[in-house]
């Protein structure tokens, strides 16, 4: 039977809603209110640079901070290079926090507790004390001013997180799932990729937005290892439209509006795994 609600009830539900819409639509302009703002200033005369107009769109507005951007410096070529480095630093921190989540989630081990503790213990460090003990042990292998140097340190910042949270989302899967799979035949590894690497995936799509984040994110590593300007990731690069006497506003507003077209689009792909509850009634 259908159930019969009064005029009231329904009115204030009417009402209710309207008001978390009214609320968010509200949130949301203000969030993007910033964004706009920058992109104000990118398309700003040089004139109009230090202007007070909140005009989104500004009298003369012109393109000519992006076209000075692109073709008369080389922020391409940082893109680029932190493009490269990011994406290797997300497959390869993913592969390796894949296969140790999946060995602490599974399998009790000789010191099993002390490992994940230790991989607690270096997320209360704050990461500008690892700059100096990374740079020696990068110096010492000779990687300083490469891009594999960086790497290897992007990828040992990130992977402890990063094994902590495809750990903790390998224990929610039931492991019935894995002793089925074996039974009709599976290997342990063969179980691991065809059943629970697939549930997985979106923790695997979130440790892997984290890792490239992190990557894209950087500076401080960058600086300390980084001396090559042709070799410089989009972070170093942009501290050269600064100087003791003059500050080019507007090349910085345009690059942060290019900046952040690969990570939005990172983060569209991904979307689609970033989904809860794939494992609900798959032992039923």
């Amino acid at each position: 039977m259908k159930k019969k609600y009064s005029i009231q009830f329904v009115v204030r539900r009417i009402f209710t809603r309207i008001f978390i819409h009214c609320f968010l639509i509200l949130a949301c302009l203000i969030s993007i209110f910033p964004l706009l703002r920058v992109f104000s200033i990118s398309i700003r005369p040089s004139d109009q640079v230090f202007s007070t107009s909140l005009k989104i769109i500004p009298e003369n507005a012109t393109f000519t901070n992006y076209t000075k951007l692109l073709f008369d410096t080389d922020f391409i070529l940082w893109i680029l290079n932190s493009l490269l480095l990011a994406t290797t630093t997300s497959i390869i921190g993913v592969a390796l926090a894949t296969s140790a989540g999946y060995a602490f989630s599974r399998f009790k081990f000789p010191g099993y507790k002390a490992g994940l503790l230790f991989l607690l213990l270096t997320q209360m460090l704050p990461g500008v004390m690892l700059l100096l003990p990374l740079y020696i042990m990068l110096s010492k292998l000779k990687l300083v001013n490469t891009f594999l140097g960086l790497i290897i340190a992007y990828s040992v910042t990130a992977l402890p997180f990063t094994i902590w949270l495809l750990r903790g989302y390998f224990t929610s899967i039931p492991i019935e799932l894995e002793e089925a799979a074996m039974i009709d035949g599976c290997s342990q590894l063969a179980a691991f990729y065809r059943i629970t690497l697939p549930l997985s995936l979106p923790a695997l799509a979130i440790a892997l937005f984290f890792n490239f984040l992190s990557a894209w994110n950087d500076f401080l590593i960058a600086r300390v290892i980084i001396q090559t300007p042709e070799m410089y990731t989009w972070t170093i690069g942009i501290t050269r439209f600064y100087g003791e006497r003059t500050t080019l506003w507007g090349l910085f507003a345009a690059s942060s509006v290019l900046i952040s077209v690969p990570v939005c689009t990172v983060f569209t792909y991904l979307s689609r795994w970033l989904i809860s509850g794939l494992t609900i009634g798959a032992i039923k």
